[in-house]
């Protein structure tokens, strides 16, 4: 006679270094990824304390596949998320369940495939204009470069029209400023702390303040032209729910602005900058894409047509993700009774995991710190446990751009490895920076041209 399996036998522990008071701000806030990615040899679920509050941390695969899985129980919230919010507001990127479904409908048809499909050749003048700037033997800071090529594409994919140069440079000085103050308040959550005349909370709220005028700026001139201009605000714009008729309010598309800006600028050009530098400091690996972009693109520009053929593009792109994945710390608010890992969540209780942790996972993927994109040869592929590989989330609230996201890193790459070879200016050192990314400081590198077929 059949019998049911064996229920998994969970092991459940407290993370060390705990201080009075403090709980473990301290080690999140000098070694995030370091502390949490240890945490999972001491079990499949770990308590901390941050902000006076207890978190369980999933170590486990099966635990934050769960988490994933339903985010009626599990939503959206926590200490990253409320920081989010004073960019991003209710949008779809932090909205709790009770938002979600309606958002999603509403937005989901500016990412259909088609659509994302007419953005290849906004991403390919950028690029171009930016790599026609590079001159051989010359020096570029290639993180500034990149995050200004993806901020000019997520502004222009945004908007068909033109948007000042003025509005650009806002948005590329304050999108940093902000970010960095959002990760601050979620490491040290102090309310009292950020209320203080500092230099550092007036940049902070002088840079959100900013942003919040130039988008509402361009909410109100979409809505007196009345125009459909084909592109991402339009749709937003006159997007209307089947159902119900209903449509986004001007307060929720400034919202779904913010979180594409964000994401569009930050994700693309942080997964360029690590693929551009561990290529650098793996020349087999920089040969093999050499091969693949010689063979296929030649001087010729890229469009969407041509993802299916850039096979290993795609595989360093995603093994850069593995490594360095956009969202390495995510929380969620329990808002029913549960238990996880046997024990009992009240309402009210946070959870939390670790994406880089997850991935780094010696349990998980072999060699965990070793930059191997073959290990996503579909044979290799499949030997990886469902829900381990989760750079954007999993299930209902898996992210609404990560086709975008893909497309833009992969043909990017690919378009800069057919005409230049980048190497680190001698003495750079690159370290891991959490942000709200996994982001790097300066990455200056030396340009070299190429031709297809050259070494």
């Amino acid at each position: 006679m059949d019998t049911a399996p064996d229920p998994p036998m969970w092991t459940v522990a407290d993370a060390p270094r705990r201080l009075p008071v403090l709980g473990h701000s301290v080690p999140l806030r000098r070694a995030p990824l370091e502390f949490l990615s240890s945490l999972s040899e001491r079990g499949d679920l770990v308590r901390l304390r941050l902000g006076g509050k207890d978190i369980h941390l999933a170590c486990h695969h099966e635990l934050v596949d769960r988490i994933l899985k339903d985010p009626r129980t599990f939503d959206w919230g926590g200490p990253f998320y409320e920081k989010t919010q004073l960019l991003m507001g209710n949008s779809l990127g932090n909205c709790p369940y009770r938002d979600h479904r309606r958002q999603r409908r509403l937005v989901q048809p500016s990412f259909r495939l088609d659509r994302i499909a007419s953005y290849a050749p906004v991403m390919r003048r950028e690029l171009d204009a930016e790599l026609r700037s590079w001159r051989p033997g010359g020096v570029v800071e290639v993180n500034d470069a990149l995050h200004a090529v993806t901020a000019r594409v997520g502004a222009k994919v945004l908007l068909s029209t033109d948007i000042a140069g003025e509005a650009i440079d806002r948005i590329l000085h304050c999108l940093p400023v902000v970010m960095e103050g959002m990760y601050q308040r979620v490491v040290t959550p102090w309310g009292w702390l950020y209320r203080l005349p500092t230099p550092g909370n007036r940049r902070f709220e002088a840079a959100r303040v900013r942003l919040r005028e130039v988008v509402d700026d361009i909410i109100r001139r979409y809505r007196a032209s009345g125009v459909d201009h084909g592109d991402l605000m339009s749709g937003l714009l006159q997007s209307r729910d089947e159902r119900t008729g209903d449509a986004l309010t001007d307060t929720e598309v400034h919202d779904m602005v913010m979180n594409f800006l964000t994401a569009a600028t930050e994700t693309t050009a942080t997964a360029l900058c690590w693929a551009l530098y561990l290529l650098a400091e793996h020349p087999d690996r920089e040969a093999r894409l050499h091969d693949e972009t010689d063979r296929l693109v030649g001087d010729r520009p890229l469009d969407h047509d041509d993802l299916p053929a850039l096979d290993y593009t795609h595989r360093v792109i995603t093994e850069v993700l593995r490594l360095y994945p956009p969202g390495w710390m995510v929380t969620r608010v329990v808002t029913e009774e549960t238990e996880l890992a046997g024990q009992r969540l009240p309402v009210g209780s946070l959870v939390m995991y670790s994406t880089y942790a997850l991935h780094r996972n010696p349990r998980l993927f072999a060699e965990p710190e070793r930059f191997d994109p073959d290990r996503w040869l579909p044979e290799r592929a499949r030997q990886v446990p469902r829900g381990a590989m989760i750079p954007f989330g999993a299930g209902s609230r898996k992210c609404i751009g990560d086709t975008f996201a893909m497309m833009e890193t992969v043909l990017s790459l690919a378009t800069i490895a057919a005409r230049w070879r980048l190497r680190l200016v001698p003495g750079t050192r690159v370290r891991p920076e959490p942000r709200a990314l996994v982001a790097m400081g300066r990455l200056p590198m030396v340009t070299e041209p190429r031709q297809p077929g050259s070494r």
